[in-house]
């Protein structure tokens, strides 16, 4: 979903996910998912990266699967 952003290709998706880009995150799986995430501070500062991105995802019972 990230690689899409910006249209890249998933192997040039860094590690680390800036402000901007977790905010399009975050609305993306909400679309997609058709439901609101509760994410607090601390899940929010946790998604900075691709693995506590998806560690959070985990947590809040997420699908995190390709499309």
């Amino acid at each position: 979903m990230l690689a899409t952003y910006g249209d890249r290709s998933p192997a040039d998706v860094a590690e680390g996910i800036d402000s901007l880009e977790l905010a399009w995150l975050v609305h993306q799986l909400e679309q997609h998912y058709g439901v609101p995430l509760d994410l607090d501070d601390d899940a929010l500062a946790r998604m900075s990266t691709v693995s506590g991105t998806l560690e959070v995802l985990q947590e809040l019972k997420v699908e995190t699967g390709s499309r």
